[in-house]
């Protein structure tokens, strides 16, 4: 079941809740420059399983509305808090892929971890997102030749093999952004810091992250599990940054288990 909920003065947020009576909830946060819809792997098992899965686009991505400005961490993080509001979430599992797991690590340092009972970061861009190097080279074709800076995403998320077929789809769900939002996230991974947000965690924490990542290097995983209490690293032998769905068998499985 999918619906708009408004977040901020004239911008609404789509939200997709499958399986709404389900005993457990985990609420989905994608990773740049995609949408929701990266969990596709996930909500075909997890719901049958007896979960609620609640997937978020954020504002300028996938289904969602796409104001100019307000892709701070603080700004996004807020949404989700609206979205967590106008749901009444309560005692759920809040899920981030990449910029995604920067967001929830700033939703929960900055709400005091309102409603959350558990945290899962998988292959999150935290405690640090890209570097000057990286955010200028996506930065000059997101300006220039936004489908060839999807083209480079591709290129180096996946550690397994991927069809054409999966790589269009991939493509496609990057393209659904508005471009200045794509622009926006580029400068905030390369601008903000989460450092201060890692001491405020207070929740039982899992790290999930590929040891062949390319796109966040393994070492932050490690850097995340030493500063967060109460928190325990998954590497996943077989993966980049897709863990997703590389191996979307353990990853349900390691999943299910932690909440």
């Amino acid at each position: 079941m999918g619906f708009f909920v408004p977040v901020d003065s004239g911008v609404k947020l789509y939200v997709e809740d499958i399986n709404p009576l389900g005993k457990k909830t985990i609420v989905f946060l994608h990773g740049w420059p995609l949408s929701h819809e990266q969990f596709e792997y996930q909500y075909n098992v997890l719901p049958a399983l007896g979960y609620r899965c609640i997937g978020i686009d954020w504002r300028g991505f996938g289904k969602s509305d796409r104001p100019f400005e307000g892709y701070s961490f603080n700004r996004l993080a807020d949404d989700v808090f609206a979205v967590v509001n106008a749901l009444q979430l309560n005692h759920f599992a809040l899920l981030g892929h990449s910029t995604g797991g920067a967001i929830a690590l700033r939703y929960v340092a900055r709400y005091k971890g309102f409603g959350v009972s558990k945290l899962i970061l998988v292959a999150s861009a935290a405690p640090v997102g890209f570097t000057q190097e990286t955010a200028q080279s996506f930065l000059e074709l997101a300006y220039n030749d936004r489908p060839k800076m999807m083209q480079k995403v591709i290129d180096g998320f996946f550690f397994q093999y991927i069809t054409k077929e999966f790589s269009d789809w991939f493509m496609n769900m990057g393209m659904e952004a508005a471009s200045w939002s794509t622009i926006a996230i580029i400068n905030t991974l390369r601008d903000e810091t989460l450092y201060a947000d890692l001491s405020k965690v207070h929740v039982p924490t899992l790290i999930i992250h590929g040891i062949h990542d390319k796109v966040i290097p393994f070492a932050q995983a490690h850097e995340l599990h030493q500063e967060i209490k109460h928190s325990r690293i998954v590497p996943f032998q077989y993966s980049g940054h897709g863990t997703f769905w590389e191996e979307r068998d353990k990853f349900n499985k390691v999943l299910c288990q932690f909440v």
